[in-house]
Formats: structure tokens, C-alpha cells, sequence
């Protein structure tokens, strides 16, 4: 990459970075990364008050790993993801904005590539940083055992994993969700599908679980949460895939996609009256 690239790939990020954090559209990303950390916090201070705790440390290892699987993959994470990327390229058209970036001498790939980075960096700082508070908090009313399940415990590593599969499903599904903010007028709908699909995750066949991303993000998860109640009986148990495999995998898909996005870049026309 010659240096002409590099400056313009910086100044796009530059420019997307601030939209990314300062949109007023994009204000209903920020309650989907603070709910959890608020009610972790009101936890931790209601039970600080309780002359006597009524749970296990354990009980709430498990709570999180709940929370950060039902809503943190499958809710928090996916319709952030949602919001941020499918809305780079699509959110200019509408405001019709996106001619200035086409106008520019710049190639098309660096333009992808640039906003899609500004959306990877804007939901990793929210959801990594509100994961690793959420995890931080729920159980610090334990005080002393707490911290030491932290720091001579499973905890950290704990964290570590947690955080890394925050970043991966960033990564995955914002390569998902830029490529249909290209591809359709209404990204909402393919999100829609794609939502539906990964939902539906532990009840498919072994092979259909691979074709998805929360197959693989479930498999790094470092606490496994049991599908609860009556449903329990239409799980189809599947190995999960070892995280030298997962992690790879996870990134090849994301680069895969961002280069058919970056593709489909160089052939989209502009049309404001759409």
C-alpha cells in the first residue's frame, strides 16, 4: 500500500470515527451498550446492602454468561452492528452525502475498507468496553471473594474471552452488515433474516449450525449456557469448533465479505431519487 492509500484510508477514518461517535442517529446504540452496565451496577449496590447474600459467586458467573450470550450476541451486539454498518454507505444516500466520497480521487476498496474500520473501532470501544464492565460489576457486592475469583480464579480469563468474542462478532457481523447496507435499498430486511437464522441456531442439523457466526462466537464463550425450559429438548448437540479453528474461520468470513462489499462498491451508482 503506497503512501497515498495510507493518507487516504486515515482521513477517512477520521471522518467516519466522528460520525460513528457523534451521530444523533445513532443515540439508541449507546442505551444498547449501557443497559446491561446499569443493571449490573444497580445489582452490585443493591446487594452491597443486604445483610446477607442469598446467592452463589457462581450463580453469577452464570447470570453474565446468560446475559452476554441472550443479549449481548444475539440482541445488543447484532442490532448495534446493525445500526453502524448497514448505515455507512446507506445513511449517506439517504442525507445524499455519498457523491462527495465518490467525487473524490480515491479508490473505492480504501472508501470500504476506511468506514468499515471506523465501524469495527465505534462498536468494539461500546460493547467491549460495556461487556468488561458488566462483568466487573455483577459480582463485586462479593467483595473480597470477587476479586479474588479475578485475580487468583478463572476470572480473568474469564474476561479475556469475553472481550475477544465481543471483538469477533464485531468484526463478523459488522463484514455482514456492510455488505447489505451496499446490496439493498432496505437493509432492515436481510437483517431481519439474518437475525432469524442465527436464532434458530441451536436447533439446526450440525451442518447448518456452521453456516452462521453465532455458532462460532458460542464456541469461544469460555461459560456454556444451557437452552432453558422445553426447548431444551429440540437442541441439536453439535461439537464445538476449537478456537485455533474459530477464529480464523471468523476473520476469513469477515474478509471474504468485506472484499465482495468493497466489489460491489466499485460498480454502485448513485441514486438520490431511489
Amino acid at each position: 500500500m503506497n503512501r497515498v492509500w495510507v493518507r487516504q484510508l486515515l482521513g477517512v477514518l477520521r471522518l467516519e470515527l466522528r460520525k460513528s461517535f457523534l451521530s444523533r442517529r445513532g443515540w439508541w446504540i449507546w442505551l444498547l451498550a449501557a443497559a446491561p452496565v446499569l443493571l449490573s451496577t444497580s445489582h452490585w449496590l443493591f446487594e452491597a446492602r443486604r445483610t446477607a447474600v442469598h446467592h452463589s459467586l457462581g450463580e453469577d458467573s452464570m447470570i453474565f454468561a446468560g446475559i452476554f450470550e441472550f443479549y449481548y450476541l444475539r440482541m445488543g451486539i447484532f442490532f448495534g452492528c446493525v445500526g453502524i454498518f448497514s448505515n455507512l454507505f446507506r445513511g449517506e444516500m439517504l442525507e445524499k452525502t455519498l457523491h462527495y466520497y465518490f467525487l473524490t480521487p480515491m479508490r473505492r476498496e480504501l472508501l470500504v475498507v476506511g468506514k468499515y474500520l471506523a465501524g469495527v473501532a465505534a462498536a468494539v470501544v461500546l460493547f467491549a468496553s460495556s461487556a468488561a464492565l458488566c462483568f466487573l460489576t455483577i459480582g463485586r457486592h462479593f467483595g473480597p471473594a470477587y476479586s479474588d475469583f479475578l485475580w487468583n480464579g478463572p476470572g480473568m480469563a474469564q474476561l479475556a474471552w469475553y472481550v475477544a468474542v465481543t471483538v469477533l462478532a464485531c468484526v463478523g457481523y459488522g463484514a455482514v452488515f456492510v455488505l447489505c447496507g451496499l446490496l439493498f435499498r432496505n437493509p432492515m430486511i436481510p437483517a431481519a433474516a439474518v437475525m432469524v437464522w442465527e436464532n434458530l441456531n441451536p436447533f439446526l442439523p450440525a451442518l447448518l449450525k456452521k453456516i452462521s457466526v453465532i455458532f462460532y462466537l458460542k464456541s469461544l464463550s469460555p461459560v456454556e449456557v444451557p437452552v432453558p425450559g422445553p426447548l431444551a429438548v429440540m437442541v441439536v448437540v453439535s461439537d464445538p469448533t476449537p478456537a485455533w479453528l474459530a477464529v480464523p474461520g471468523l476473520v476469513a468470513l469477515a474478509l471474504v465479505l468485506l472484499a465482495y462489499a468493497a466489489l460491489t462498491a466499485r460498480h454502485t451508482e448513485i441514486g438520490y431519487s431511489e
